[in-house]
């Protein structure tokens, strides 16, 4: 049972099997050589020979053979590991580099429990079996053939029986492989559906306690997680029960064996050295087999993950870019429609142009399409018709890099990672440089803060847990200036966030859009009087444009926002 992509993939493993082959091969000649001198020994013994030389034999050659084994075995231990290592490390790259072409969008591939999931135990079962399955496999075929040859030289009769019994082992395993199979899909299928309750259920954790949902969730996971105990004793009951057939088989062929050559010692056929040899390497024709069958359900969990990591593998991208330059920062959206799914439109037909080194807002009620507008400009999403273009050069014929160093986008939920302060804004320079940090902290009024925290040392904690939100939003806007783009998009950026906060950020904001191309999504109206350009967007298309001023005059739909939103402010102080 092997997945022939799996080995055809780790081509530079198959020395390093054939190496662990040979070693276990090497023990199996150590073991028969002891065999026989044990024989010639008992055989001589019953036989009233005890000559001196012969009684010195057994013990120098207990010695050598477990000098030979040790050897053998600590050379198969070290190539198993190295054979482990080459798998554990090549499909968590090839999980990784996968992930990270697929971008923002992997989640449309696979969800992140899953993602998790096969790269931790999904390769941790692909790494016994390599190490363990596959030179076994090959052992397996190669073992009963050797002692075949060595025991035909002494009954030809015993060892053609003992030869006919073996493949009733595989015959055992191949007859619950179907099913096994079917039971192995629903094991990992039900393990993903529970690793998701899971993740996200500890995500939104505080949302459950907030709403006392937690009790409720509580029973749903149990009912999920005694699913798949079920599953996991039935693939349990079902090892145990294949394991049982195969000592049955093993056992049984070793008995027919033992049998056959006390009769063979009777009719004269055979010497007691040789009887006595054969009843105690019977067992070895069967071992190695039995051996096999008990990694079975390692090699089918083996391959059900070699198929969801080849799954993820294989799963489509979208044609990368390859332009790494463009004529100015000039953004233009021309007859742009969008949608996430079929028939339903998010953007219909837009078209607009936003100058380089200038501040544009877009504003509008949510769900009309603002942040979908960002992210088809950052080429997070699919395709589109129409043409996005940054200095003349559409946005999917530049490269990811090149458009990710062009573009920053600063979100509302923007990620700030568990370690320093430093490690947080170190991530946007590719030569970190304190004293450029600490100029970025002051122009976001964090230095002091920062300073009596223990400065660039400061310890940030999961989701910056140990962070006001208005100070997540003004490290995240430190992080952003540090990555010196052309074009900043700041999407909702001043949301949540206190007064104070939220003042500096737009003041930030303000200065830099001075010398950046700036776009800022907004739903508060009174952040976006000082741009240069404001977008109007109702249902999916942009309802008008120009500056506060003239959308005042114009008394459209973006007055009768502005008036209702400064009356509900006044009301609300």
């Amino acid at each position: 049972m092997f997945h022939k992509r799996l080995l055809k993939e780790f081509k530079e493993n198959q020395k390093l099997v054939a190496g662990m082959v040979m070693t276990q091969w090497i023990t199996l000649l150590a073991n028969v050589v002891l065999v026989f001198a044990l024989a010639l020994f008992v055989s001589n013994l019953l036989q009233g020979q005890t000559q001196g030389k012969l009684l010195w034999i057994l013990p120098v050659t207990l010695i050598a053979v477990m000098l030979v084994r040790g050897i053998a075995n600590t050379v198969n231990q070290k190539l198993s590991f190295q054979a482990s290592s080459n798998v554990k490390r090549r499909l968590r790259e090839l999980t990784y580099e996968k992930l990270m072409r697929l971008g923002t969008k992997y989640h449309e591939n696979i969800a992140t429990s899953e993602a998790v999931q096969i790269s931790t135990e999904g390769v941790d079962q692909l790494e016994i079996y390599f190490g363990k399955y596959v030179p076994q496999f090959f052992y397996s075929l190669l073992a009963p053939l050797t002692l075949f040859v060595i025991v035909g030289t002494m009954s030809m009769k015993v060892a053609a029986v003992l030869l006919l019994c073996v493949p009733l082992i595989p015959i055992s395993i191949v007859a619950v492989q179907k099913f096994a199979k079917k039971m192995l899909q629903k094991y990992w299928g039900t393990y993903t559906e529970l690793g998701d309750s899971f993740l996200e259920n500890l995500q939104g954790l505080t949302t459950l306690k907030i709403y006392q949902a937690d009790e409720r969730y509580e029973k749903k996971m149990d009912e999920e997680a005694e699913k798949f105990r079920k599953v996991t004793m039935r693939v349990l009951i079902m090892q145990l029960n294949s394991i049982s057939v195969m000592d049955i088989v093993a056992y049984g062929g070793a008995a027919i064996g033992m049998i056959l050559s006390v009769l063979e010692l009777r009719a004269g056929a055979i010497s007691l050295a040789q009887c006595f040899f054969i009843i105690m390497v019977s067992a070895e024709f069967f071992l190695p087999l039995r051996m096999l069958g008990s990694f079975f359900h390692i090699a089918m969990n083996g391959n059900e993950a070699a198929n969801k990591i080849f799954a993820l593998s294989d799963s489509a991208e979208k044609e990368k870019g390859t332009k790494t330059s463009c004529d100015g920062d000039t953004i233009c959206f021309s007859h742009v429609t969008f949608g996430y799914e079929e028939h339903q439109q998010v953007l219909k037909d837009v078209s607009f142009t936003i100058p380089e080194k200038s501040f544009t807002a877009i504003v509008g009620v949510s769900g009309c399409g603002k942040s979908t507008t960002a992210s088809l400009l950052m080429g997070d999403l699919g395709e589109n018709s129409g043409e996005i273009t940054i200095g003349g050069v559409q946005v999917k014929e530049l490269e990811e890099a090149f458009l990710h160093k062009k573009i920053t986008r600063v979100r509302h939920d923007s990620y700030l990672f568990a370690g320093t302060l430093r490690d947080n804004l170190a991530m946007a320079m590719k030569s970190p440089d304190e004293d450029k940090m600490y100029a970025a902290l002051k122009q976001v009024e964090l230095y002091d803060t920062v300073m009596e925290k223990g400065g660039l040392s400061m310890e940030i904690t999961e989701k910056a847990a140990n962070l006001s939100g208005g100070q997540k939003q003004r490290v995240a806007l430190a992080r952003a200036m540090l990555h010196d783009s052309d074009i900043y998009i700041f999407d909702e950026a001043a949301s949540n966030v206190d007064v104070e906060s939220e003042n500096k950020i737009m003041e930030v904001i303000t200065v830099l859009a001075k010398e950046k191309t700036v776009i800022l999504i907004s739903h508060r109206l009174a952040n976006v009087v000082n741009a240069d350009q404001v977008l109007v967007m109702k249902d999916g298309i942009v309802e008008e444009s120009g500056t506060h001023e003239k959308l005042m005059e114009k008394h459209g739909y973006y007055r009768e926002l502005f008036l209702a939103q400064k009356e509900l402010e006044n009301f609300a102080k």
